[in-house]
C-alpha cells in the first residue's frame, strides 16, 4: 500500500543525509586545518619570545593595539556572518561544532525541497497539502543540529513524520468510542459517487460493529438505482442482517426514517443507511441529502471513494463537504494505490478526518485509519 510514494519519500530523506553528511566532512577538515594553523602559529610565538628579550614594552604595546584591532575587525565580520548565516554567526556555529552538532541550512535543502513537491504532487498530493507538508518539513529542519554520531537519516525522517502526520491527522476522533458514547440507535450515513464501493463498505462496517459487540441494520436508501435493493439484501443475507428498503423509485428519507424506527424497537445499536451514489452538481439528489439530515439528523454523514482515484477523489471530498457537509470519509481500493495522496490530502482539505481504508473484497477488510501508523507506513519505520 502506497508503496510509490513510500519510495519517493525515502528517497528525499537519503539524499539529505547524504549532503549533510558530507557537510559535516567538510566541516571536519576545515577544523583540523585550523587547529593546525594554531599550532604553528603557538610554536613561532613560542620561539620568537625566547630569542627576543629586548624592546619588550614596546612590542607589547604594539600587540596590544594590534589585538584590539583584530578584535573590531572579527566583531564586524561576525556581525556579517550572521547576516548572512540565518542568525548564525561564526560564534555560534563554532560554539555547535565544538559541542560535535552540525547544522542544516535552508541552501542545503532547496534543491532537495523542490524534489520532494515534485514527488508529492506526482503522488495525486494535492498542492495545498503539498506546501504545507514542505513547510513542516523545512521548519522542523532548518537551523536545526544533530550529533554527530546519531543517523542523520533519523532526524530528516522524524521531519518528515512531524510533517505529514500534522496534515493527515486534522480532525481524527475515535470511532469506536463515539459509538460506545452515543445515545442508541446511531445513525451513519453514506454518500458519494457510484461505483466507488458504498454499498459494500456498509456490509464490512456492519461486520467490524459486530466483532465489537454492537449490531446493526441496513437501511437501502438508494432508491434511484435499480438493483440497489437486491445488492444491499445480499450484503444483508451473507452477513444474517435485517434490511429495511421500499420499492424504487421511494424517499429515500422515509426508507432511513423506518430503519431508525426498527432499531429503536429492536434495541438495534447502530443503522447504517445506504443513498444513490450522485456528484455534488446533481441538484435533485443533493436535495434528497438535505431532506435526510433534517429528518434523520444523523450522527454521521460518511464520504465514500477509491483511493486509487487520487486528486480526483479529494476534488470530490471537498465538493461533497461543501455542498452537504460531511463528517468523515472512507477510502475504498486503499490495497490497490500506489500513491496515497488521497489520503494525505482529504483531511486536511475537508478538516473532516478519514476513518477507514477498505483494503480488500472480504467483510473482514476494513482497516481503521491510524494516522501514525500511515505515517510510519510512508517513512519506511513498519
Amino acid at each position: 500500500m502506497f508503496d510509490g510514494l513510500k519510495e519517493k519519500l525515502g528517497r528525499f530523506s537519503d539524499e539529505v543525509e547524504e549532503d549533510v553528511d558530507a557537510e559535516a566532512e567538510t566541516e571536519d577538515d576545515a577544523e583540523a586545518d585550523d587547529s593546525a594553523t594554531a599550532d604553528a602559529s603557538a610554536a613561532d610565538a613560542d620561539t620568537s619570545a625566547a630569542g627576543d628579550a629586548t624592546g619588550v614594552v614596546d612590542e607589547e604595546a604594539e600587540a596590544e593595539a594590534d589585538e584590539a584591532a583584530a578584535e573590531t575587525e572579527a566583531a564586524a565580520d561576525a556581525d556579517e556572518e550572521d547576516e548572512d548565516d540565518g542568525g548564525r554567526g561564526l560564534g555560534e556555529r563554532a560554539k555547535i561544532l565544538a559541542t560535535g552538532k552540525t547544522v542544516i541550512d535552508e541552501d542545503d535543502l532547496q534543491s532537495h525541497l523542490d524534489d520532494l513537491e515534485l514527488a508529492l504532487l506526482s503522488s495525486d498530493v494535492e498542492m495545498s497539502v503539498a506546501e504545507e507538508i514542505l513547510d513542516g518539513v523545512e521548519a522542523n529542519l532548518v537551523g536545526e543540529t544533530r550529533r554527530r554520531l546519531s543517523s542523520t537519516g533519523s532526524m530528516v525522517r522524524d521531519a518528515l513524520r512531524e510533517a505529514l502526520y500534522d496534515v493527515i491527522s486534522v480532525g481524527q476522533f475515535d470511532f469506536d468510542e463515539r459509538i460506545a458514547e452515543a445515545d442508541k440507535p446511531v445513525v451513519i450515513v453514506f454518500t458519494g459517487v457510484n461505483g466507488v464501493g458504498k454499498t459494500t463498505t456498509i456490509a464490512k462496517l456492519s461486520r467490524y460493529l459486530e466483532e465489537r459487540g454492537f449490531s446493526s441494520v441496513l437501511a437501502n436508501g438508494d432508491t434511484y438505482r435499480a438493483g440497489a435493493n437486491e445488492q444491499l439484501a445480499k450484503h444483508a443475507e451473507n452477513l444474517d442482517r435485517r434490511i429495511i428498503s421500499h420499492e424504487q423509485g421511494s424517499d429515500p428519507a422515509a426508507v432511513l426514517y423506518d430503519g431508525v424506527e426498527y432499531a429503536e424497537a429492536h434495541d438495534i445499536d447502530v443503522v447504517l443507511g445506504d443513498t444513490a451514489g450522485r456528484l455534488h452538481t446533481s441538484n435533485d439528489l443533493m436535495a434528497q441529502l438535505e431532506k435526510i439530515d433534517r429528518v434523520l439528523d444523523p450522527d454521521m454523514t460518511l464520504f465514500v471513494d477509491e483511493a486509487v482515484a487520487g486528486q480526483d477523489a479529494v476534488n470530490r471530498a471537498r465538493e461533497f463537504n461543501d455542498a452537504a457537509e460531511i463528517d468523515g470519509a472512507v477510502l475504498t481500493k486503499a490495497d490497490a494505490d500506489p500513491q496515497g495522496g488521497a489520503a494525505i490530502s482529504i483531511a486536511h482539505v475537508t478538516g473532516k478526518p478519514i476513518l477507514f481504508l477498505g483494503t480488500g473484497q472480504d467483510y473482514g477488510d476494513l482497516e481503521p485509519f491510524d494516522p501514525e501508523e500511515v505515517v510510519d507506513r510512508l517513512i519506511g519505520e513498519e
